[in-house]
């Protein structure tokens, strides 16, 4: 049995979550903004006292490898590290947008097969992180950062599949991305819990990533903004 602490801060929601064989053991979320700083140590510590009080050993640590917030990714990944190196443990990188994917493909049975599955991650005005899936998770869209416009997604929507949109960023494509094949679904936000397919699939592939040289995954480069002065 596998035993999976996975670290999620790619958004303004922070979790973590203890998992094994597809269960989840225990987890920790919060939903009130940018507090993965404050937050995240608290959710590991819980997290590893659970293991302890059932003599479990910890086989690996997934986290949420990006896109989205630079932020919340160094803050997650660094956090995943120092763990990982601590504990002589391997670690696993589950890309942000396959991870709401995944959760949106599980969250119903009543799916088209053909459906095309498009995860939005919020960026600067209207511009996205997104990518395009198909139910085996093959890229029908590569993972980019995207400015939304009439034309966005125009080559997925005129197969005429069922296509899903949903992140954090899908409320931007409301009044741009429109057709009848179109749908999007609310309330879906990368979580801790959602990383246990991926992240079991990496492990039993002995998948893992260097602990000294991983980097978040981007997409683009950090620009920095001023603030305004109020006076």
């Amino acid at each position: 049995m596998a035993v999976i602490l996975n670290i999620e801060t790619s958004t303004t929601v922070c979790s973590a979550a203890l998992t094994a064989e597809g269960m989840i053991l225990t987890h920790y979320e919060d939903f009130e903004g940018r507090n993965h700083a404050a937050l995240l140590s608290g959710y590991v510590k819980a997290c590893l006292d659970f293991l302890n009080e059932k003599e479990l050993q910890l086989d690996a640590v997934a986290v949420s490898i990006g896109p989205g917030s630079y932020t919340g990714l160094r803050i997650g990944l660094s956090e995943a590290k120092g763990l990982a190196y601590a504990l002589d443990v391997p670690l696993i990188a589950v890309p942000t947008l396959k991870l709401m994917a995944t959760r949106v493909m599980f969250s119903t049975l009543d799916i088209d097969p053909e459906t095309i599955f498009v995860p939005m991650i919020d960026a600067r005005r209207m511009e996205v992180y997104t990518a395009a899936y198909d139910f085996a998770l093959n890229d029908l869209m590569v993972p980019q950062p995207l400015i939304l416009d009439e034309s966005s997604y125009a080559d997925l929507i005129a197969t005429g599949r069922p296509m899903l949109l949903f992140g954090n960023g899908s409320a931007k494509a409301t009044d741009v991305v429109k057709a009848d094949n179109v749908r999007i679904v609310e309330g879906v936000d990368p979580l801790a819990v959602d990383m246990i397919a991926l992240a079991e699939r990496s492990y039993a592939m002995r998948d893992f990533i260097d602990l000294a040289y991983s980097v978040p995954v981007y997409l683009k480069d950090f620009v920095a903004t001023k603030s305004k002065k109020l006076f």
